[in-house]
């Protein structure tokens, strides 16, 4: 098992780093996750999935809303196309099970007609982004369950590409979207998965008042750092950090298609006023 110390130094590039005094369980788990894109066949079996999604439903829910639902997918054929939408991804094809989250707001207007009450606050972008966040928050909760029990992880953001067809492809109801996927399975030891550095938290923790300034230092040092993960995981990527992460939002053409989401959603049935 990894000491705290071998676990920070990872999670941050940075093997000066000492652990933190604070310490527990909890956040040694927390700390050694990292993304698996390379799975075994073995099925993910029916215990292990309510496992997960209990550990989900735990997590905090915007005024009980739980506004939120996931669709397990293990049917070969169907992960294919998943994978197929989802630029090509293969791990979506690999894994034994893709967890797709769902923010769910056509459950709450199913209640509204039920009781025979009205549900025109579900037309304002509040009630998206409270699905949007509960959604997430769950998924997050079902990632560490998921490592807990032996399994890998990795989130699938591309689910937001084809949207229609992800929706055709699983019957999703008006006032519901996919907003990610998630590959769960056993990780492939031939093919292990390394921890990815974080940002200093210099860079991300701020004291009573926002600074963009107080950043530079320590986005100089992670670029650094990451420099040297790709350099160890062999990785084909050019520039720095920075370089890398301003490419990805110089204009539409890096968004996949995801720059049109917004027309997709109003015709799904979100008004978004």
């Amino acid at each position: 098992m990894p000491t705290s110390r071998q676990l920070i130094s990872e999670r941050y590039g940075d093997n000066s780093l000492p652990a933190p005094a604070a310490w527990s369980p909890v956040i040694e788990h927390l700390l050694g996750h990292r993304s698996v894109r390379a799975y075994l066949p073995d099925p993910v079996d029916d215990d292990q999935l309510a496992a997960i999604i209990a550990a989900a439903q735990s997590a905090s829910s915007s005024s009980n809303l739980q506004a939120w639902s996931v669709v397990a997918v293990r049917d070969p054929a169907r992960r294919a196309k998943l994978a197929e939408l989802a630029a090509e991804q293969g791990q979506v094809a690999e894994a034994p099970l893709q967890l797709v989250w769902i923010a769910d707001l056509a459950r709450l207007e199913h209640l509204a007609r039920m009781t025979e009450r009205p549900s025109g606050a579900l037309d304002y972008l509040e009630a998206f982004l409270v699905g949007v966040i509960d959604a997430a928050l769950a998924a997050q909760n079902a990632a560490a369950a998921a490592e807990s029990l032996g399994l890998g992880i990795v989130f699938i953001g591309s689910m937001r590409d084809k949207p229609q067809e992800v929706a055709d492809l699983l019957d999703l109801p008006p006032k519901t979207v996919a907003v990610f996927g998630m590959c769960v399975g056993t990780p492939d030891p031939a093919r292990p998965a390394s921890i990815k550095p974080r940002l200093p938290q210099s860079v991300v923790l701020h004291h009573e008042r926002y600074s963009l300034g107080a950043q530079e230092p320590g986005i100089e040092s992670y670029n650094a750092a990451m420099v040297r993960f790709y350099e160890q995981q062999k990785m084909n990527v050019r520039g720095t950090w920075a370089v890398h992460s301003s490419k990805r939002i110089a204009g539409t053409e890096a968004l996949s298609g995801r720059d049109k989401l917004v027309n997709y959603l109003n015709v799904r049935g979100f008004a978004l006023k």
